[in-house]
């Protein structure tokens, strides 16, 4: 409102003029006259004023609001004989606005009465609980007093049966002394009847028949003293409580100590703890397991089980039948005295430094020609008579893929050789044999190798060595550093004597007239002898017909052969044998035995094939469904299915190790089977099956698994280098992968002036300043260096003509499809679109 005067300002609300003007003063207003001005804030201050005079409080506002619209218009209507009406249309609207405030104040009551009211309904349910708990209480109560006047009923039923049980045992004994006076009573009368028959015999006869007929009336009533039916027996009241058993519900629960071990069924389970087996499949749902009755679990989810059932876990090491068996031959051994033995010496080192060309000069053998590529596959055992003493060697591989078989040779020996290149220097497994060593506690001698060569620097091994931790003994140290040539024989005596001098400080001993204990070094399938185990004797001799239990497989030993394939009757600690007459292939580093009895051999064996199998299915179980979200997440993974057969254990391990470190998060390599032994055709017809490629390491395939494999055209390929399987694999991962998608740019044009066309739109003209403008491929609209369209041009001419591509520092115009917003000053930017081929490197 615009601001006014007091005369007008009284005229407005209709009140004199000397009265505002007062009012205009109480109020703190300066307004003396009636010409003076009075303005907006005033009037508030004025209005204020009054309301509180009048009661009211200043800052109160109106509750509801009510606003009134009235809106008139005039609408024609054509009406008939083409004259037309005109009707005045009025329409009103009302609006009521409320105070939010006192909205929620009565949002507010009403929750407040919600609450209060719920309160209530929780106070009457708890007093109704309270009032069943007392009732169930009492009903226990009057339960239990009945159950012991019932089983007081039940006691004095029973001392009264017991009574009467001892009266009919009197009346018994009583019968039984009546029946004998009886008896005799007519033993008297029989003798007296033959008295008479000597007298008279017609009388006789009467009175004998007499007598007989008395007797017979006599022997009746004695037997039967009494009618049967008179005899009446006591019998108790049978009651209905006391039929019922006396057993009582435990009041506690029972808390059982449940042996578990390393695999168990969910059946058997539940049975240790005297549960339904329902009950435990319950559990296990709980903790987010599906299982059922006959599946197998692990010891650790068995123990977790238990646990939660509120029971006591007990971890049980080994059956029982085993520790039985095995330890036999342990009471035999402790009752014989030990002997001394040959060490046994294993010869490590990186790949080609040596080691196989080191022990044919002392074995005056060419083994490293006979493998292939020169490189050692699979471990050697020899056993070797030198001028020093006898001494068995173990030749492990130096290539990468071989760790295992490394860190088994450390574990069965007592002395490491380390042969190191003096040309070559310390590489990465000659790092890894330090620490197999040190890992297992094995003394170690470090041969310089290739001392024969100019650019020999056995300075330099040591210096490296010394890094980690082998200090030669010239400077301080432990370790012995010999330098040798396997080319020359150069200082082969010496490393031979730095050996036998080692072994005397070990003191080597071990006992020789009991059961055989070993190690399995290396095992194979031959074609025509089956199974072959290299076992390395550590205890006891090992003979010809006796029973062998080498890991998961038995037999008789059937024969025994040297490292010259020559056949030997026994073989004592630290001698290396080949052993035929297993049932089965056993695994590289498997413990080996001589057991007594057969049949216990047979249970051993498979009781730890069983184990195993529980183990492998449990641990699948676990992962299926980890594996399952994990390829969820990951999306599709490409997959190379690989069937495996080697000639030995060890190689079909390491070629296993060495492939699967192959896999990525793109791609991975599953072996689906693998084996020891020749391509059979269940091996083609599986790898046909699983869409696999067969790989034979130093085997071949027989005729009908060649005529499956060329039938269902399944891929085959042979091989005798673990390198190359690694490479051809490593190719065929990287050829899976999917490629990588690259943009290049290959063209740039400058906006200099924007043309509108009718059927285009906006036409840009352009000087290319970069590469060469392309009418095919995709552009990017830059404004300012900033991206602010991305799509494809629709037209490209240079002058009026139109042309596939214009070159740098030529003008050109250029229409961007659907986008019309191009300034003077934008870059167009031209680029495509790159596949580039990945590899695994």
């Amino acid at each position: 409102m615009a601001e006014v005067t007091v005369k007008e300002l009284a005229g407005i609300i209709g009140t004199d003029v000397d009265k505002l003007v007062s009012q205009l003063k109480d109020a703190g207003i300066d307004a003396a006259k009636a010409g003076d001005v009075v303005t907006d804030e005033q009037k508030s201050v004025l209005l204020g004023f009054l309301k509180k005079n009048h009661g009211e409080v200043e800052t109160s506002e109106p509750k509801r609001i009510t606003l009134k619209r009235k809106q008139k218009s005039t609408l024609k209507i054509s009406g008939s004989h083409g004259r037309n009406k005109t009707v005045n249309v009025e329409v009103r609207k009302k609006r009521t606005y409320v105070k939010r405030s006192d909205l929620v104040a009565k949002e507010q009551e009403e929750r407040d009465r919600v609450d209060a009211i719920k309160v209530a309904e929780e106070a009457a349910i708890k007093a109704a609980e309270d009032k069943v708990a007392a009732d169930i209480a009492a009903v226990e109560a009057e339960k239990v007093a009945a159950e012991q006047a019932e089983k007081e009923s039940v006691e004095a039923t029973a001392n009264a049966a017991k009574a009467v049980e001892d009266a009919e045992k009197d009346a018994v004994v009583k019968a039984k002394a009546a029946e004998e006076a009886q008896q005799a009573l007519i033993n008297a009368q029989a003798d007296a009847s033959v008295e008479d028959k000597a007298k008279t015999e017609k009388p006789a006869k009467d009175t004998n028949r007499k007598k007989k007929k008395k007797g017979r009336k006599q022997d009746q009533e004695l037997h039967s003293p009494r009618p049967a039916k008179k005899r009446t027996r006591i019998k108790p009241t049978a009651t209905p409580s006391a039929l019922q058993h006396e057993f009582s519900k435990p009041t506690e629960p029972v808390i059982k100590e449940v042996a578990i071990p390393e695999t168990i069924a969910i059946g058997e389970l539940a049975s240790k703890m005297s549960v339904k087996a329902a009950e435990v499949i319950k559990v296990m749902m709980g903790m987010g397991v599906m299982a059922t009755i006959n599946q197998i679990i692990d010891q650790e989810t068995a123990t977790l089980v238990v646990e939660e059932m509120g029971h006591k876990a007990i971890i049980a090491d080994r059956s029982d039948i085993e520790q039985a068996v095995l330890g036999e031959s342990q009471t035999k051994a402790d009752s014989v005295d030990s002997v001394h033995r040959a060490p046994v010496v294993t010869i490590m080192g990186h790949v080609d430094h040596g080691k196989t060309s080191l022990l044919d000069y002392i074995r005056k053998s060419t083994v490293a020609s006979g493998e292939a590529g020169g490189i050692t596959q699979h471990i050697g055992a020899y056993h070797v008579e030198t001028d020093k003493g006898e001494i068995t060697f173990l030749d492990t591989p130096g290539h990468a893929a071989f760790t295992a078989m490394r860190a088994r040779g450390a574990n069965a020996t007592d002395i490491v050789i380390l042969v190191v290149a003096a040309d070559d220097g310390v590489m990465p497994q000659t790092v890894e044999a330090v620490q197999h060593s040190k890992a297992a506690g094995v003394p170690m001698i470090i041969a310089v190798n290739k001392m024969d060569k100019e650019q020999a620097d056995p300075d330099r091994v040591k210096n490296e060595l010394s890094t980690h931790e082998v200090i030669p003994e010239e400077w301080g140290g432990e370790y012995q550093f010999v330098h040798v040539s396997a080319e020359t024989g150069e200082g082969i005596p010496d490393l031979l004597e730095a050996i036998i001098l080692q072994a005397e400080i070990l003191e080597l001993t071990a006992k020789v007239d009991c059961p055989a204990e070993g190690v399995v070094i290396e095992a194979r399938l031959d074609k025509g002898r089956g199974a072959i185990a290299t076992v390395l004797v550590q205890r006891g001799t090992l003979k010809r017909g006796g029973i062998l239990l080498a890991g998961e497989y038995y037999g008789r030993v059937r024969g025994m052969l040297n490292e010259n394939g020559d056949t030997v009757e026994e073989a004592g600690p630290s001698i290396p044998v080949e052993v035929l007459g297993l049932s089965g292939v056993p695994k590289a580093g498997d413990e080996a035995a001589v057991v007594s009895d057969e049949r216990k051999a047979r249970e051993v064996a498979l009781y730890r094939h069983n184990r195993e199998r529980d183990l492998k299915l449990a641990h699948q179980q676990k992962t299926k469904l980890e594996n399952m979200f994990a390829t969820m997440e990951a999306g599709d993974i490409s997959t190379l299915n690989l069937i495996i057969k080697a000639d030995v254990q060890g190689s079909v391990e390491a070629l296993i190790e060495s492939l699967v470190k192959l896999s990525t998060d793109e791609v991975q390599v599953k072996v689906v089977s693998s084996g020891v032994g020749g391509i059979a055709e269940t091996d083609a017809n599986l790898a046909a099956a699983s869409n696999a490629t067969l790989i034979g390491f130093n085997v071949r395939a027989d005729a009908s698994a060649r005529r499956a494999i060329d039938n269902q055209a399944v891929e085959l390929h042979y091989y005798s280098i673990i390198y190359d399987v690694v490479d051809d694999v490593k190719a065929s991962l990287s050829g899976m992968l999917a490629p990588e998608i690259r943009q290049e740019i290959v063209g740039l044009a400058e906006v200099r002036d924007v043309f509108k066309s009718p059927k285009i739109g906006a036409i840009a003209g352009c000087m290319v300043t970069e590469g060469v403008v392309k009418r095919n491929n995709p552009i990017r609209v830059l404004r300012d260096n900033v991206v602010i369209y991305e799509g494809e041009l629709e037209s490209l001419r240079r002058f009026k003509d139109d042309a596939n591509e214009v070159r740098n520092g030529m003008e050109c115009g250029i229409g961007v499809k659907n986008y019309n917003d191009v300034r003077v000053g934008d870059q167009i930017e031209v680029f495509e679109i790159v596949e580039v081929k990945r590899t695994l490197d």
